[in-house]
């Protein structure tokens, strides 16, 4: 047999060096966001047990959960607030009062931080709600899409004034970016940028993120999150919110996704993020506190995959383990 010694992929594989110079794709702590809880009422941060590692924090141990992301090189933080109970209203009226809690948790992270890092606001109104719905109910139950838009943006101008640089309107209204970039251009909050939800499948893997944010939701989101059947749906959705100026688009969930990520990464002319939700990290560390995987190769494979398909930002609960051991632990770093 005559083998042809012109064609051996192997040679690039073949010390570690080696696969650290021809790697196609590679992790950057810059390119990864940390989501953070923050409860109101808690003296003492909470421990998930869903989420490992992750907490709801307080306000002081929020902080320094953020100047610790900083130092690690992470590109940004994306907030999520647990109000009191007895503040929910039909209305989500916490989201954007002044003294609400995300809006005293980002003007607490922006003091700590200040242009260090991009501090980004989940812009919805699920948490904050009675219902757990991410809009206002209309008098049969559903979501009603344009009452929802005016508090969006009044919740967008009210995080850009505590101190995000980014907002997040996650809750898939039609129109919400229009409405969030009419409402702060109006209060002359021209530079703070808008992270659309662009694609968010309604997904079975957000079962310990409603955990975390004490989520009572009544009923479900089909009517206006994603189906997870439909892949050129998701361009469809991009397209319009890119078109209404959202300065970066997201696709949520990630991991499940990569085909609607790599069809959008493929075409858009803006950044393109990715959001590893609670589920899908959840099992990765489930699976690793039963031995039958390799719990942080595992994660870092997995964000690796995130990239790989087009992401140039991913959200991961594992961002700061990534930031602290990827490039001293595999070959893609």
């Amino acid at each position: 047999m005559t083998i042809d010694s012109r064609r051996r992929p192997r040679r690039l594989r073949s010390t570690a060096a080696m696969r650290r110079l021809t790697a196609e794709t590679r992790l950057n702590p810059a390119g990864l966001v940390l989501p953070m809880f923050v409860q109101e009422g808690i003296s003492e941060p909470v421990e998930l047990d869903s989420l490992p590692a992750v907490k709801r924090h307080t306000l002081d141990s929020l902080a320094r959960a953020a100047a610790e992301a900083a130092k690690a090189g992470l590109g940004g933080v994306m907030l999520f607030g647990v109000p009191a109970t007895d503040k929910k209203d039909p209305f989500g009226s916490q989201a954007v009062a002044e003294d609400g809690i995300l809006n005293r948790a980002l003007a607490t992270v922006r003091a700590e931080v200040g242009d260090a890092l991009v501090v980004m606001a989940d812009t919805c109104l699920d948490e904050f709600t009675t219902h757990g719905h991410c809009g206002v109910l209309a008098a049969d139950g559903s979501v009603d899409n344009d009452a929802t838009l005016e508090i969006y943006g009044a919740q967008a101008v009210a995080q850009a004034r505590a101190g995000a640089h980014v907002v997040g309107p996650s809750g898939m209204m039609d129109h919400q970016v229009a409405a969030i970039r009419d409402a702060l251009d109006a209060a002359g909050l021209q530079n703070t940028s808008i992270l659309a939800y662009a694609a968010k499948y309604t997904s079975a893997f957000y079962g310990p993120f409603r955990e975390a944010v004490a989520c009572s939701l009544e009923g479900d989101r089909r009517s206006y999150q994603m189906d997870p059947a439909n892949r050129r749906e998701g361009r469809l959705e991009t397209s319009l919110d890119i078109a209404e100026g959202a300065d970066m688009v997201m696709v949520k969930p990630a991991g499940y996704f990569l085909d609607v990520l790599a069809d959008i990464a493929a075409t858009s002319p803006v950044p393109v993020a990715a959001y590893q939700v609670s589920g899908e990290y959840a099992m990765i560390q489930a699976a690793a506190r039963n031995g039958w995987i390799d719990g942080p190769a595992a994660l870092r494979e997995s964000v690796l995959s995130i990239h790989r398909a087009g992401a140039d930002v991913v959200l991961t609960y594992a961002a700061m383990e990534l930031a602290r051991e990827c490039c001293d632990t595999c070959d893609c770093c």
